[in-house]
């Protein structure tokens, strides 16, 4: 299944890692938060989320209801198995799901209603200073040691963890390389676009880029313009400059990359239909080599049909340098409902999802907690290249303010497809930079 876009444009920015986040299987996954985030210091919360004893939590019970966005995994019986899992630990423990298609959407209503349930994945359009409205703050301990800890917090409490931490590079089908005599992954630019052109010669589409999809796009645009910069916060800058795009920037460095692909014919020969579904075949059977999108499509293409020993990953070498950055990013994150009643066993809950229940592993995510092995072996093939890893943070929401005054749909894809079949990347560029000046104007930033 695509990535929902179901959040309005005038919330993209939500999206600062939205290509990041997971997708498929009714995951409007999500990015990074649009309101900057305090560093906590102490929590004035209790902490009743410190290890119970065997017996403490042979006792600890109730019910709970847990909202989510993963209508499959309901679907399919993973979520009961989740329960079986925690009760293991917990019996007297009862947990009640609820998958919600439109969960994007359907969460604002459920928070202003109250009727938000125990837990919950976090609204991703919630500005950081009104979490303190509807989430209970987490205790100091289950946030230690773990990514993006501070993207939602405010004024000393957090109230979040992330459900799982993405990449992003090229995923690629190793018996297509190995049919084109690719025998080494490529780590400059130089060799991506050589092995491009083995890839073709050897009658394999060298990369999918997915155009017609649109979203897959943003990936050659606002979706790696920061960790190539080498700066995630690179895009605060700009909100008080004119001049947003530049060909000679990492905006086009990126871009320039998606045009030589396409204007090579380096990539599916039907451009204008959507075909993502497909395409997941295509990568899986071999007919196509590449993909550019983060590690939550792996689990795809091999549900798709691929053996997971077919299928590698790495991080896009967008220069000759051969030192490399690559982005960390969270997924939904999760937490407890502050009108819950039963805040104990909501937190155990949460861990036990994050740390425990191998919801992690089995949706190709990277560990949130910083101590853990990733279960994924292409993740592991992905370390193996030692990229310069760059943590998302939470930027100036002014940013997307202009974006949205300006019309330009950051991760939407569409003026990325005007972009990539331009004549002329500068004008192009320029044409973009006169709309960010006059939303610049109007706003007075």
């Amino acid at each position: 299944m695509r990535m929902k876009k179901a959040i309005s444009t005038g919330l993209t920015f939500v999206l600062a890692a939205g290509l990041l986040a997971a997708c498929g299987g009714g995951n409007e996954g999500s990015g990074a938060s649009n309101s900057p985030s305090a560093s906590p210091s102490a929590n004035p919360s209790p902490s009743p989320s410190e290890a119970a004893s065997p017996s403490q939590a042979e006792e600890l019970g109730g019910k709970l209801k847990v909202l989510t966005h993963r209508t499959d995994l309901l679907n399919d019986g993973t979520l009961d198995r989740y329960t079986e899992k925690f009760k293991e630990k917990y019996p007297k423990a009862e947990i009640e799901y609820e998958a919600m298609t439109n969960y994007a959407q359907d969460i604002k209503v459920r928070l202003t209603t109250g009727e938000a349930g125990d837990v919950n994945m976090l609204d991703a359009s919630l500005p950081n200073s009104e979490l303190a409205n509807y989430y209970e703050p987490l205790p100091d301990e289950l946030t230690e040691d773990m990514y993006f800890a501070d993207l939602k917090a405010h004024e000393g409490s957090r109230y979040g963890l992330a459900t799982g931490v993405n990449t992003q590079g090229i995923i690629y089908n190793k018996k297509a390389f190995a049919q084109a005599g690719i025998d080494q992954v490529p780590t400059t630019l130089d060799a991506l676009y050589e092995a491009a052109q083995k890839l073709e010669d050897a009658g394999i589409i060298p990369l999918y880029m997915n155009y017609g999809a649109q979203w897959p796009l943003g990936n050659w645009s606002e979706g790696s313009v920061k960790f190539v910069a080498g700066d995630m916060l690179y895009f605060d800058q700009f909100v008080t400059k004119d001049e947003l795009f530049t060909v000679d920037g990492p905006w086009g460095q990126l871009m320039n990359i998606a045009r030589k692909f396409v204007q090579e014919g380096w990539v599916e020969k039907d451009l204008a239909t959507n075909n993502w579904e497909m395409s997941k075949g295509e990568i899986a059977s071999g007919k196509a080599a590449m993909y550019f999108l983060g590690n939550w499509a792996i689990p795809q293409v091999i549900g798709a049909g691929a053996a997971s020993e077919d299928i590698g990953f790495f991080p896009i070498p967008y220069d000759n340098n051969g030192q490399l950055n690559a982005p960390l990013g969270p997924d939904y994150f999760i937490g407890v409902s502050k009108n819950s009643k039963n805040k104990e066993l909501a937190f155990k809950y949460i861990e036990f999802f994050v740390k425990e229940s191998g919801y992690i592993g089995a949706n190709g995510f990277m560990p949130v907690d910083k101590n853990a092995v990733p279960e994924v072996p292409q993740l592991a093939e992905f370390k193996s290249f030692n990229p310069n890893f760059l943590e998302e943070v939470a930027g100036d929401p002014r940013f997307n303010e202009l974006g949205n005054k300006a019309e330009i749909d950051f991760y939407g894809g569409k003026y990325i497809q005007e972009l990539i079949v331009a004549k002329d990347l500068q004008a192009a560029y320029d044409a973009l930079n006169k709309k960010w000046a006059a939303a610049r104007k109007t706003l007075g930033y």
